[in-house]
């Protein structure tokens, strides 16, 4: 879908009224303004979740949720029929892919929360395994990668009020990249686009937008990411399970500085 579609379906206008130093600055004026909507997710006819998004790549999306759910492997695990109207994407998984988790789950899930709490740090591990085998990641790439993030993210530059996420190989070019309300979305649209394109070991690293929380490193350890940038800061239990999955948790990078709090060995530093 061409960047400037999305970008449309991602942004509206609202009425606003500026002020500066407590005055008026100018008469009353339209403002861009990031969409939000929700999606109900059914899996046959039942509610599995819902989840607050910003419309453009719901098929994407609701195929990352699913693998990070542990309910697909592939992207021909699934059918996905998006009803845009209804706000509802109907799933129907493909036989002997059934799970106990569909039939467990029935929680909301807003735009601030992924599969929080879904599964233990331990069923993921069993599940997902560490973090594939790669070459580590040049420090360069990982400085480098919030800007690169920044060039796929046209909404954010009209209304300032979304995430993103972005998949790029070792030469810092993106794989896929994807805008939401929800970071978490925007994780779970890249996995969908890597999944459809069957290129989900591709990527050198996953650079995402503001923090790095639990759901986050959850994400990124069931699709095996090595290196995960943010560019905010990271909470104990991201550290904790980026260390156990293998990945090179990596927080405020911004130019030239960042951190990596976990795995640093997958990060290539120059010697002093």
């Amino acid at each position: 879908m061409p960047a400037a579609l999305l970008a449309r379906s991602a942004v509206t206008a609202r009425a606003v009224r500026r002020v500066r130093a407590g005055r008026p600055a100018g008469p009353p004026d339209l403002d861009a303004i990031a969409v939000e909507e929700p999606l109900e997710i059914q899996l046959g006819a039942r509610p599995l979740a819902v989840t607050m998004r910003t419309p453009g790549l719901e098929r994407e999306m609701v195929l990352g949720f699913l693998f990070a759910e542990g309910l697909i492997a592939a992207a021909a695990d699934a059918r996905v029929a998006i009803e845009p109207r209804a706000n509802v994407a109907r799933v129907r998984l493909r036989a002997g892919r059934a799970h106990p988790a569909a039939t467990r789950r029935g929680t909301l899930t807003t735009s601030a929360c992924g599969v929080c709490g879904r599964f233990s740090i331990q069923d993921l591990l069993d599940r997902a395994g560490r973090a594939r085998r790669a070459p580590p990641v040049a420090a360069s790439l990982v400085a480098r990668a919030p800007g690169i993030l920044r060039s796929a993210q046209p909404s954010f530059g009209q209304t300032g009020g979304l995430h993103a996420a972005a998949a790029l190989d070792a030469r810092g070019r993106i794989l896929a990249a994807a805008e939401d309300v929800g970071r978490h979305n925007a994780v779970d649209k890249v996995v969908g686009l890597l999944l459809d394109a069957r290129s989900l070991d591709r990527p050198a690293l996953l650079a995402v937008s503001g923090r790095a929380s639990f759901e986050i490193v959850q994400k990124a350890a069931a699709a095996r990411f090595p290196v995960l940038v943010a560019v905010g800061a990271p909470s104990s239990l991201a550290v904790d399970l980026a260390e156990r999955a293998g990945i090179a948790l990596v927080g405020f990078a911004s130019g030239k500085r960042f951190n990596v709090y976990s795995q640093s060995q997958k990060v290539r530093v120059r010697k002093k």
